[in-house]
């Protein structure tokens, strides 16, 4: 198990353009032992499948008359504009996101389609508030680096 400062200096050797392009930057703590063997009463599988497949009928349709898309990761930037329209709410929370976190262009296009597939995931037509809020939290490094410096 490596300290903080060690996963603080190979993770500031990381460059912002590589973190750009990963989607999703999420911890995973340690899970202790006598968790994993109690019994827990989550989701099950066959439910998460059915949702996974809604969400995945739902991005067919939507892009079925874009040839060479087919899911929510393949949208270019025009294609995420039209699919991905925020409203007041939900543009007002990611433009303070990419203010006080200091993000790319491109970590806003990877946070936008997210939350495109967070609000397909639940059912939802319309990208709201609580999608961009769920897409932002999985860029835990981007949060990390916040820069110093007061906008």
């Amino acid at each position: 198990m490596c300290g903080q400062g060690v996963v603080g200096r190979y993770l500031g050797r990381v460059s912002g353009p590589l973190l750009d392009r990963i989607d999703m930057h999420v911890e995973v703590p340690r899970v202790r032992a006598r968790d994993l063997t109690g019994r827990r009463n989550g989701e099950p599988s066959a439910a998460v499948r059915a949702r996974v497949l809604a969400a995945r009928e739902r991005q067919t349709r939507r892009f079925a008359h874009r040839p060479g898309t087919f899911a929510n990761a393949h949208m270019d930037a025009r294609t995420s504009r039209e699919a991905c329209r925020l409203g007041p709410d939900a543009e007002a929370l990611l433009r303070n996101a990419i203010t006080r976190l200091g993000l790319s262009a491109r970590a806003y296009g990877r946070i936008l389609k997210l939350a495109r597939t967070i609000a397909d995931l639940a059912g939802s037509e319309a990208v709201a508030a609580d999608h961009v809020a769920e897409a932002v939290q999985y860029r835990s490094l981007d949060r990390d680096r916040v820069p110093v410096h007061e906008a």
